[in-house]
């Protein structure tokens, strides 16, 4: 049972992360994530935070995320906070929802989706690095060497660039006389 979801569809609050509509997810490392929540009225809003994992219409679990230790925090009218954290899971291929919960009435006001995709192979590491077991990658990539190499080459081509040029004729320095520092006061 997915909620229904809209682009700033709360009247009293908003949620937004910055989390993909879907991402590749191995169970049991941190999903890192910041957590935006809005408070788009004229009046102190208080919130508490819902994350709910579920498959198709199967709920697997839902637990309240504490802000700051705190099940309901503050927002200020016409404001937003940001909120930092990571999420772990034991499961995947599952949606994730984090709700927003507002307090006056209890009910969800707003919501933020992704689904979390199971990484294809067995590999114990992270499945988007180059080289992993059960990737058919074999060999040196030479193209993902020169992708991440480029910038840096034109970086140093346009601090070259930029360099100024010497003029043929030099300039002959200026030599000021050093200033001595007063005596200060003995004590």
């Amino acid at each position: 049972m997915t909620p229904q979801v809209s682009v700033m569809s709360g009247s009293l609050g908003d949620i937004f992360w910055d989390l993909p509509p879907w991402m590749t997810y191995t169970p049991g490392f941190d999903l890192g994530c910041s957590i935006y929540v809005a408070n788009p009225t004229g009046v102190e809003k208080e919130y508490a935070l819902m994350a709910r994992l579920s498959r198709e219409s199967t709920l697997i679990s839902e637990e309240a995320l504490p802000v700051f230790g705190y099940a309901w925090f503050k927002v200020s009218p016409a404001d937003f906070v940001r909120l930092r954290g990571a999420l772990r899971f034991s499961e995947s291929d599952a949606d994730l929802s984090v709700l927003l919960v507002e307090r006056e009435t209890e009910e969800v006001t707003d919501s933020a989706a992704t689904r979390l995709v199971a990484p294809q192979g067995t590999s114990a590491l992270p499945p988007t690095w180059p080289g992993a077991p059960g990737t058919t990658e074999t060999g040196f990539n030479w193209n993902s060497l020169l992708s991440m190499m480029f910038p840096v080459m034109m970086l140093g081509v346009v601090a070259v660039a930029a360099r100024p040029q010497k003029d043929k004729v030099e300039s002959k320095a200026v030599v000021e006389p050093q200033k001595l520092l007063s005596e200060g006061r003995n004590r």
